[in-house]
């Protein structure tokens, strides 16, 4: 029993160790991306970009299916959800997996603006950092409105207003339930959803986004329903 009892101790603390090591690299990974540009440069030089469109030119259908189907805490969390990124993480060190899912829409956008997309353990704890940073500093609705601008929506449209522009050739202003729900689905995989070579799939997708919202209240019933069944026509 003692032998038992001494090797779960060992594993403890060698479970605690291998996190705080874990952090302090995401720290200085995180610490290491805002010297090359503090957070406040980088999101300058986003929003001085020709294609940025600010929250109030983005249709409500765009954002509210953005946030139901990527991230339905999003305005309750603190720019982590702790649980998801434990298994993400855990895949990755117990089954040798791909550090991937669990992000929060914070998260995703520290992802964009520093990190890239190489799956690691170390970036997945960086984000976390620059995520608590952007929370601190920035609104939930200046954070929305940062990732729509900047997510690849696939066929070499980055940002809502390229996508909006180059599918349907109207403003992101303009964006229709139909328009928008559709969109809001392109960014989890944009070479398997983009709307010139794979929009049969896109649609699919487009109705999972859609039960989100129904989930969330963002869309009624008949509402529900009247998509559905023109997506199935």
């Amino acid at each position: 029993m003692k032998i038992i009892k001494r090797v779960l101790l060992i594993l403890v603390l060698l479970f605690v160790f291998a996190i705080g090591a874990l952090g302090i690299a995401g720290y200085m990974e995180y610490r290491d991306a805002l010297k090359e540009m503090p957070l406040s440069e980088k999101i300058e030089k986003i929003r001085k970009q020709p294609d940025y469109v600010t929250y109030d030119e983005i249709a409500p259908y765009l954002l509210d299916a953005t946030v139901s189907v990527e991230d339905k805490r999003f305005y309750t969390h603190g720019g982590i959800d702790y649980l998801a990124t434990a298994r993400a993480i855990a895949s990755n060190v117990f089954y040798n997996g791909i550090v991937s899912g669990g992000s929060t829409i914070t998260q995703q956008l520290a992802k964009n603006l520093y990190f890239g997309y190489e799956p690691s353990v170390v970036r997945k704890a960086a984000e976390i950092f620059m995520a608590k940073d952007l929370e601190e500093h920035y609104t939930k609705e200046e954070i929305l409105e940062l990732y729509v601008n900047v997510i690849n929506y696939g066929d070499n449209h980055i940002g809502i207003k390229q996508a909006a522009e180059g599918y349907f050739q109207i403003a992101p202003s303009a964006l229709n339930l139909d328009q928008a729900s559709l969109l809001a689905g392109i960014p989890q995989s944009p070479s398997n959803y983009q709307l010139s070579n794979h929009e049969t799939v896109a649609r699919k997708r487009q109705k999972v986004v859609l039960e989100a919202m129904l989930r969330d209240g963002k869309i009624t019933e008949q509402q529900y329903e009247e998509m559905i069944a023109k997506i199935e026509k």
